[in-house]
C-alpha cells in the first residue's frame, strides 16, 4: 500500500509510531500478530480500508 502511495516504508512508520523494520515484517506477512491500534492509525496515514492491509490466506497454507 505504501507503494501505491509512492511512500518509503519509512514515512508510514514515523507517522504511526513504529520503526521501518516492524511495518516491513508486517508487510512481508512474518508478523505474529499486529495490534488493532497499529491498524487503526495504519490505516489513517494510508486513507485505505482495512482490507487494502489485510489479505486472508486459506488455513492449509497457513498450517503448514
Amino acid at each position: 500500500m505504501p507503494a501505491r502511495r509512492k511512500m518509503s516504508l519509512g514515512e508510514p512508520a514515523d507517522r504511526v509510531g513504529v520503526t521501518p523494520a516492524r511495518l516491513a515484517v508486517l508487510k512481508n506477512g512474518r508478523a505474529k500478530g499486529v495490534r488493532f491500534a497499529t491498524l487503526a492509525a495504519l490505516r489513517e496515514v494510508l486513507e485505505c480500508r482495512p482490507g487494502g492491509l489485510l489479505r486472508r490466506e486459506a488455513e492449509e497454507a497457513a498450517a503448514g
